[in-house]
């Protein structure tokens, strides 16, 4: 009986496999490497906004608490976009003729609400709380960054799972006192241990970790819910 197939056939199919395997791989991986880059994750992109409002200017050369805008933080599931009557409480007094600031009065004289373009988004099928995190004494700066040196601000985490995992299988590395949570320049170093020797991160939240009764909470359940 004449051979069926050529005797190359054996090697051109062991070939054609290995360039399958190969291939699925190779689009795998840059898969993985792809949903981790600033285009998909939108880290490092600074949103246009009906008001190109600058958080540099407010909160390091004025001086303006985190709270003073963002009001319920300490006592809510998120941290609220402060309505335009916040605003004007200066604005009614200083800048009064500003071109750029037209949107912000007309939105206080009409009741229509800015339109702000939402920098952190979820997805819906996360529970985050603010409120507990900034309770445990976790700071702004942890999460989203420089804020007081940001002109425009951004995204400056990934939000991926594996962000907030790698803070919650070891929170101590991101504590700090309940009182410095809203400072965004608090340095370890900026308080000392019962010896007197300056804390370190390593320090400050194992004393931290034990004194706010924190756990590594790493089920599912914790965010999904």
């Amino acid at each position: 009986m004449a051979q069926v197939f050529p005797r190359y056939a054996n090697v051109l199919t062991w070939i054609v496999i290995a360039g399958v395997v190969l291939g699925a791989s190779t689009l795998g991986i840059a898969a993985m490497v792809f949903a981790r880059t600033p285009y998909a994750t939108h880290t490092q992109i600074a949103l246009s906004q009906p008001i190109q409002f600058s958080h540099a200017h407010h909160v390091t050369g004025l001086g303006i608490d985190c709270r003073y805008c963002h009001t319920s933080v300490e006592e809510s599931g998120y941290a609220n976009i402060p309505p335009t009557k916040t605003c004007m409480n200066c604005h009614s007094q200083i800048w009064v003729g500003s071109k750029m600031l037209e949107p912000v009065r007309e939105s206080y004289r009409t009741g229509k609400s800015l339109e702000w373009n939402k920098i952190h988004r979820l997805s819906d099928f996360v529970y985050f709380d603010h409120s507990i995190h900034v309770t445990k004494g976790i700071g702004c700066v942890s999460c989203h960054g420089r804020v007081d040196q940001m002109q425009a601000v951004y995204q400056n985490g990934t939000l991926l799972m594996e962000w907030c995992l790698e803070c919650h299988r070891a929170p101590e590395r991101h504590l700090r006192p309940r009182d410095q949570v809203f400072n965004m320049g608090f340095q370890p170093r900026d308080l000392n241990q019962a010896d007197g020797s300056p804390h370190t991160q390593a320090t400050l939240g194992a004393e931290l970790r034990k004194k706010y009764d924190i756990r590594s909470l790493i089920e599912c359940s914790t965010c999904h819910r």
